[in-house]
């Protein structure tokens, strides 16, 4: 009687390891070929095949980005059943060639399959709106931010944004309260009825005193009228010109050498002024210059004391700031910018951690 018992386990065990399910696909590719974005989704679906012999679960499947929509059969699908796999992809902002994968999931070996769907996207051609997204008055502009980014300070950058007048009427177009490192201009001056110009910008980093990041705001002015509370933004980064510099003069440069960048308060209360310092030495072979120091909020006030001062080579000093905790609760973390003739490292960030414990009122 054991020997039986033991052949049907055996024969049981055999069986379930026998019975198992096997996916065929009718394909793992696909090709959508060129199609235009107002075309709307597109959409493909893999034929599955369960050719095991014990049910088939697709598990999960996972797109390789959001713009693809995957869809299966939940439902478990029994020996010599079918099921299928649903690719949808969203061609919306996304012109150009596309690849993308779906990894199935299931129960069969292996146990993922990765598909993948291809194609190109013919852009649609993009609205007056949508092109010159900033209005001011009756013209539009490409947008209300013109980026000079880098700007050596011995150099003066030109950028240019395109502006268009959609109206009826001829439109002249100026800037006020324009700071002296900086000109604009609409070229033409007057724009036609429907015509498009360009809005050219001239930045004169020579005649900016500041250092990094820097930004003014200027107010447009229409036919003569300025255009109430709405202003056009420029930005730039002021750095260093290095250019000039030969082999010699970077092998004898000034080193900014910090003995850390980062200072941790621990726990503090709210409401509290602490008085915190970053030790420096000027690594280097000749005299190290702090241009400037700022910090990214009213709450770390920095101490000026060093800036614009030559630290001799060998010599140690420190960056000193106060921060005040006020009303942040929890973790706080601030940045401090340093800017020096060091031309590896012209530019800095100094961190300050606290960890700020607000008492409870009574």
């Amino acid at each position: 009687m054991k020997k039986v018992c033991l052949i049907i386990s055996t024969l049981t065990i055999t069986f379930s390891m026998m019975a198992q399910p096997v996916m065929k696909l009718s394909q793992t590719e696909h090709n959508f070929g060129k199609f235009k974005e107002e075309a709307g989704r597109q959409t493909h679906e893999f034929l599955v095949t369960n050719s095991g012999t014990s049910p088939l679960v697709i598990q999960n499947i996972v797109a390789s980005c959001g713009c693809t929509t995957p869809e299966w059969t939940k439902q478990p699908i029994p020996p010599g059943g079918k099921g299928v796999i649903t690719a949808i992809y969203d061609p919306q902002n996304r012109p150009g060639a596309f690849n993308k994968t779906l990894s199935v999931y299931t129960n069969s070996k292996p146990e993922v399959v990765v598909l993948s769907i291809k194609g190109e996207v013919i852009p649609r051609e993009k609205t007056m709106e949508e092109l010159y997204i900033f209005p001011v008055g009756s013209i539009r502009f490409e947008s209300n931010h013109l980026a000079f980014t880098n700007v050596k300070k011995t150099e003066k950058k030109i950028r240019v944004m395109q502006v268009i007048n959609p109206s009826k009427e001829p439109v002249k177009i100026e800037f006020e309260s324009l700071p002296a490192h900086l000109t604009l201009k609409a070229n033409p001056e007057t724009l036609k009825p429907g015509q498009k110009g360009i809005i050219e910008g001239t930045y004169d980093a020579t005649k900016n005193d500041s250092w990094g990041n820097v930004s003014d705001m200027v107010k447009v002015k229409l036919n003569g009228v300025t255009q109430q509370n709405v202003f056009y933004y420029i930005s730039a980064n002021l750095v260093e010109d290095f250019s000039s510099l030969s082999k010699a003069d970077l092998e004898s440069a000034p080193v900014f050498k910090l003995a850390s960048t980062t200072v941790d308060l621990g726990k503090i209360p709210g409401s509290t002024e602490k008085e915190v310092e970053f030790r420096f030495t000027n690594a280097g072979k000749r005299d190290l210059v702090i241009r400037h120091v700022r910090s990214t909020c009213g709450c770390t006030a920095v101490q000026q004391g060093t800036q614009g001062m030559g630290i001799k080579p060998g010599q140690s000093s420190s960056i000193k700031a106060k921060f005040n905790s006020g009303s942040y609760k929890g973790r706080v973390t601030k940045a401090i910018y340093v800017y020096t003739n060091d031309p590896k490292n012209s530019e800095v960030v100094l961190m300050l951690n606290a960890d700020v414990e607000q008492t409870a009122q009574k």
